[in-house]
């Protein structure tokens, strides 16, 4: 098939929208399927209101109009809900053609948390984006039973993987690390709610990878804690085999793919007992949820790291695209062409 994806995560970004559109595609490929992976990449862009590091596309309607069209694609899945996402959205209305759509991030609890708008006002806005869609993938059952509630429909999960080979245990000389050693991964922004982290008082070592907004300031508001900034996706397993304990402070986040990460690494995940982290971690298994964070930091030092890897090896890469790959919706060939042979409107 010809597979057409649209997204507002330029490639260069850090985040998992971009993982796993990454990890989608390379597995779509390798099962004989053409992916067109259309980002804001070379286009002209804007800052992202209150995230000046996000690059969107400015006016992407003309290019991505032209991409689909001389892509001729089989089936196209629009995957976050920015201005790309606008424009193909645009352009499969006034075509006619049936499309599918994700729902990767919490935006209304997101722009809750940095402006203070109100989470219905964004919530109708997200139902009317999503609202032709023939399918909505969301990734984890919390997260459609909320959407469900909240009136969305055509909801339909598509779960997530790791890499185990890339994320894997590995013995390391940690001699000069001070124990035990606590690691957080992820954008250091309000709503991911680090500082909840930060805020703990545990015998030994934080660190935490990530950038973002919030990370001059809680720099120099908490010294002792090692910031180590952005690292790219290749170099994080020596990072989590370095840690006892990956905490997950978050409140919103829709999956967390860092956590299947840490622990196919074998690290354990001290996390609140939320959507996201309900449905990746096994609780005294492979981490620990509890509403006190700093109980779940202690009680996941004494877990089996080799229980934690093999939790983790549950999820799949391939089994999560197959999901994926099922919930497309086909274009009448006939519908292709007739799109292929129009003008851009």
């Amino acid at each position: 098939m010809r597979i057409a994806i649209v997204t507002d995560a330029g490639q260069s970004q850090i985040n998992g929208v971009v993982n796993t559109l990454q990890a989608t595609s390379r597995c779509l490929r390798n099962s004989e399927h053409d992916v067109l992976l259309l980002s804001p990449d070379g286009s002209p862009t804007f800052a992202c209101p209150t995230y000046p590091e996000i690059r969107l596309a400015y006016k992407p309607y003309a290019r991505v109009a032209a991409a689909l069209r001389a892509f001729q694609a089989d089936c196209i899945h629009i995957s976050t809900e920015g201005p790309m996402g606008l424009a193909a959205r645009r352009f499969c209305l006034r075509h006619r053609i049936g499309f599918t759509t994700a729902y990767h991030t919490r935006f209304p609890e997101y722009l809750s948390a940095r402006s203070m708008l109100p989470k219905a006002v964004t919530y109708r806005w997200l139902r009317w984006f999503h609202g032709p869609s023939k399918a909505v993938m969301v990734p984890t059952q919390h997260i459609r039973q909320e959407l469900e509630q909240r009136g969305f429909r055509h909801l339909v999960l598509w779960g997530r993987g790791v890499d185990t080979e890339r994320f894997q245990p590995v013995e390391q000389d940690h001699a000069c690390i001070q124990r035990p050693l606590y690691l957080y991964v992820g954008r250091v922004a309000v709503e991911k709610n680090v500082e909840a982290f930060l805020q703990l008082d545990l015998p030994g070592a934080k660190w935490v990878i990530g950038d973002g907004p919030l990370r001059e300031e809680l720099q120099q508001r908490y010294p002792q804690v090692q910031f180590l900034g952005a690292k790219p996706h290749h170099e994080l397993a020596s990072y989590y085999n370095c840690a006892d304990v990956l905490v997950f402070p978050s409140h919103t986040d829709t999956f967390g793919l860092v956590m299947v990460e840490a622990m196919a690494c074998g690290v354990p995940i001290a996390a609140y007992p939320v959507a996201g982290p309900v449905d990746v971690v096994a609780h005294g298994r492979s981490g620990i949820l509890d509403s006190d964070l700093a109980s779940a930091c202690s009680r996941a030092l004494d877990l089996d790291r080799q229980r934690v890897r093999e939790h983790a090896l549950e999820y799949s890469w391939d089994v999560a695209t197959q999901q994926f790959q099922h919930h497309l919706h086909q274009i009448p060939r006939a519908n292709a062409t007739r799109v292929a042979q129009s003008s851009i409107a």
